[in-house]
């Protein structure tokens, strides 16, 4: 089996509750997503997709996606797709790092593997070991009655996992959590993400005035491992760390320096499917627990994700994103879908999802 052509598009995505705010007065509203098809010479397809959170989140972008697939996908006519291993290093041969465009071509390798076997991601990635699992929601930051709300209204559809955006004056941010924690009772999770934003004097302010709350867990307060350590310190909380693990390399180094709990592995951060199955079996013989998702994405991403999840040992799992729960927009006719806060992986061969190609339109281009 050989690849006898690539196609890209693209297509916006739009946040369901209109506007995602983060620290640094991040603001998200739409994004650009970019889908890959790839077709072998036997007439089989995989899909994969990409959508970097804006233009300051990661070393990431919408437009870099696409502008870095100009520059591999005429490479990998003629290689077959079933040798991944071949597939990262011609992509890896035509371009260096950019590690979120090629993660596009390596899930939709994935899902063509799994289709021309007949079998779902999930048993090629080790296995179904799960066959559902808790969600969280990430709750917008904004003022602390307004949060609370946010999560009110999402428990009762059934989330008890909840991701604050924090990041700002650490009072304030202590006023977030607390009434959220307040609002919240036995069995729900509180996670307060500052995605970086915080200075190190602010986390350590911050993480003491959260000190002793039930249920609560730090995320990334800082943006370097030793910001991160100084406030881990300094802190009972337990700490989950998610920008700072970008491969194999960067989880020894901070777990070898104790600065985690768990770990957020978004697949397109670390590069494709292939390479967030390394970090995650890693992480489960290391004893870290995961929170499995990606920076955005729809209907694909969520597959290739719930995936990923469910072949994760569940005492390992910290939680899930159904990155489709979080858009508008449906390629794939919202599936896979979640239900009451819990995702479950398609058993279809492949990732399971059969993409509507007319939402997409033409390709930006193909080869």
């Amino acid at each position: 089996m050989l690849i006898s052509a690539i196609d890209v598009f693209g297509y916006d995505v739009t946040y369901v509750h209109g506007s995602y705010v983060m620290s640094g007065n991040r603001v998200i509203t739409c994004l650009q997503s970019t889908v890959v098809r790839v077709t072998s010479d036997s007439g089989l397809v995989g899909w994969g997709e990409v959508c970097p959170l804006g233009t300051t989140y990661l070393p990431a972008f919408g437009a870099g996606a696409v502008a870095a697939l100009r520059e591999i996908v005429p490479h990998l006519i003629g290689v077959d797709p079933r040798n991944l291993a071949e597939v990262y290093e011609t992509m890896d041969s035509a371009l260096m790092g950019h590690g979120y465009a090629k993660s596009a071509v390596d899930m939709a390798c994935w899902d063509l593997v799994g289709r021309a076997a007949g079998l779902p991601v999930s048993t090629l990635l080790g296995g179904r070991r799960q066959d559902q699992y808790p969600l969280y929601i990430a709750v917008p930051l904004d003022e602390p009655a307004r949060m609370r709300d946010y999560v009110l209204a999402r428990k009762a559809e059934g989330i008890r996992r909840f991701q604050l955006k924090v990041g700002g004056a650490p009072a304030a941010d202590a006023k977030r959590v607390i009434s959220v924690v307040e609002a919240t009772g036995d069995g729900d999770t509180v996670i307060a993400d500052a995605n970086c934003g915080w200075r190190m004097q602010d986390a350590v302010v911050a993480a003491r005035l959260l000190e002793g709350l039930p249920r609560t867990y730090l995320e990334q307060p800082c943006p370097t491992l030793e910001e991160c350590l100084y406030v881990r310190e300094r802190t009972t909380l337990p700490m989950v760390l998610d920008e700072l693990i970008t491969d194999l390399p960067s989880l020894l180094r901070a777990f070898h320096a104790g600065a985690m709990d768990a770990i957020n592995l978004k697949i397109s951060k670390v590069g494709g499917l292939t390479k967030a199955r390394l970090i995650r079996d890693l992480a489960q013989t290391l004893g870290l627990r995961l929170t499995i998702e990606d920076t955005w994405g729809g209907d694909v991403t969520t597959a290739a994700i719930s995936h990923l999840a469910a072949s994760t040992a569940p005492e390992a799992l910290f939680t899930v994103s159904f990155m489709n729960d979080w858009v508008n927009e449906h390629i794939a006719g919202y599936q896979p879908r979640s239900k009451a806060g819990v995702g479950i992986a398609p058993t279809g061969p492949g990732l399971g999802v059969d993409v509507e190609e007319r939402l997409l339109g033409r390709p930006l281009f193909s080869a």
